[in-house]
């Protein structure tokens, strides 16, 4: 397979990656695509409808994700197949448009009766799933990436307009409200570039198992970006607001800051959204605890089985609560190798073992329940990744003085400022695990779905068309024009 695709996409030929499905998420279980063998099994029948396809408008070969029914010499399962994007009975109904990435060429792809030779299938059936959360990890190192460059971007501007435009007889800049913003923008984006420094080291040896690095990254750098894309808007008021064509029209500099903006919004959504990258990462950090006291937690499991459990759970435990008690950063010199950093490393060794502890409390406490506390695991897992990030802006500072000298002062005041501004917010959270208003809010979401506040939504006009939410995804050949077509 190698052989015959790869060379066609290092000519210029371009992929797309079929997965999501208009009632199909982040829950591919729903997956509804069908690849049914036929009887000489030499080929799959695809049939489905593929939403917000990623280059599907224009490309020429498509990496499908679809669901084989298991049989006689077939396991089934939800299955990878390489499609010829020419095939006959596919057909791209939409070029979908949204707030941002206005460039962006994404589809709705219909497979009717598509005929898929049985070579083009993509490892074994029931393994799309595995290939699809594989290929994962590149898209959540790629995508901070693209995060980090847009923050250095929003530094520049911000720095260039806060010097240049003058209020109340001196720069912006050198008001404490703006001072603020640009402090927290600049530190930031120093730790977002550390994250991904380091994310990535560790991708580069196959060894490694980064899905909780890549994780953690995509859902930092996601984030922050937005965070310092919005500020960058406010720091320029008004023309943050206007388009750069405007600006240019009455002949200011054009300043993309509002595109950035939409452009940005987005990272909180796709290759995992910001809730789904909780539990994901809340999972993967207590999939130890799950299997050593799983059974204790699940009330269904008969007595014996958690009766075993137990034990097994004591002889764990006995070794590992003791070592959150103390460590090396309750040690007044630990970590001298990081000069003035090392406050900051040992706190987040300390804040580690506090983080371990109160994770374990949780089980505890909730049990099986715990995978419904959402809004706790989402704390848990933000104060990992601020500790993460302090991590990566010291071990990064740390490297430029080694690698880059004339940088070692700038780079360690950065990361200084990042740390402590880091650690408000992580002192924050840890308040917030155990004193929230959870319950209350659970209580008001129930209640506005039983419409007892339909009141409030009285006097406006909306503007909404006319529609269901989710559009059948009826099968069936396409009754509409196709839109595809070709870049060369």
């Amino acid at each position: 397979q190698k052989r015959r695709f790869l060379p066609r996409l290092a000519a210029g030929e371009i992929s797309a990656f079929l997965l999501t499905e208009p009632d199909v998420g982040s829950d591919p279980a729903r997956l509804a695509t069908t690849a049914v063998p036929t009887e000489d099994g030499s080929a799959y029948l695809l049939n489905g409808v593929k939403l917000w396809t990623t280059n599907g408008v224009v490309a020429d070969l498509l990496v499908v994700m679809a669901r084989v029914p298991r049989g006689e010499g077939h396991p089934g399962g939800i299955t990878a197949f390489v499609v010829e994007a020419d095939s006959p009975g596919i057909t791209v109904e939409n070029r979908n448009a949204f707030m941002g990435l206005r460039g962006i060429e994404n589809g709705v792809t219909r497979f009717h009766d598509v005929r898929v030779p049985a070579e083009n299938r993509i490892g074994q059936e029931g393994q799309g799933l595995k290939i699809a959360l594989t290929t994962l990890n590149t898209g959540r190192l790629s995508l901070p990436a693209m995060c980090a460059g847009a923050a250095k971007w929003c530094v520049k501007i911000a720095r260039e307009w806060s010097d240049a435009r003058v209020q109340w007889g001196r720069p912006i800049a050198q008001h404490e409200a703006i001072a603020q913003k640009i402090a927290f923008m600049a530190a930031t984006t120093f730790a977002m570039e550390a994250v991904l420094d380091l994310s990535s080291q560790l991708a580069d040896d196959a060894t490694n198992d980064i899905r909780i690095e890549a994780a953690l990254a995509k859902l930092y750098g996601s984030e922050m970006a937005w965070l310092i894309a919005d500020e960058l808007v406010q720091i320029r008021g008004g023309r943050g607001y206007e388009t750069a064509e405007s600006l240019a029209a009455r002949g200011e500099r054009a300043v993309p800051a509002e595109q950035l903006l939409r452009d940005m919004r987005i990272n909180r959504i796709f290759e995992g959204s910001t809730e789904i990258m909780h539990l994901f990462i809340a999972r993967e950090a207590v999939d130890t605890h799950l299997s050593v006291a799983g059974d204790i937690i699940e009330p269904d499991k008969p007595f014996p089985v958690k009766a075993r459990a137990a034990a097994r759970a004591a002889v764990f435990y006995a070794g590992w609560l003791p070592k959150l008690l103390a460590g090396k950063g309750t040690l007044p010199g630990a970590y001298g190798e990081f000069g003035p950093l090392a406050r900051h490393v040992r706190y987040v060794e300390r804040a580690s073992r506090k983080l371990a502890r109160s994770t374990f409390y949780g089980m505890a406490r909730w049990q099986g329940r715990l995978q419904w506390k959402q809004a706790f695991l989402a704390r848990v897992v933000d104060i990992g990744a601020e500790l993460f990030a302090m991590s990566a802006a010291c071990v990064r500072a740390r490297m430029l003085r080694d690698d880059e000298p004339e940088h070692a002062d700038a780079a360690y005041e950065l990361a200084d400022a990042f740390c402590c501004q880091a650690r408000l917010r992580v002192e924050r959270l840890f308040r917030e695990l155990w004193r929230n208003t959870d319950h209350t809010d659970r209580r008001l979401a129930r209640h506005v779905l039983e419409g007892r506040y339909t009141w409030l939504e009285e006097g406006v006009v909306d503007p909404s068309g006319d529609g269901p939410w989710i559009a059948a995804a009826v099968p069936g050949p396409s009754q509409r024009e196709n839109v595809h077509r070709r870049m060369g």
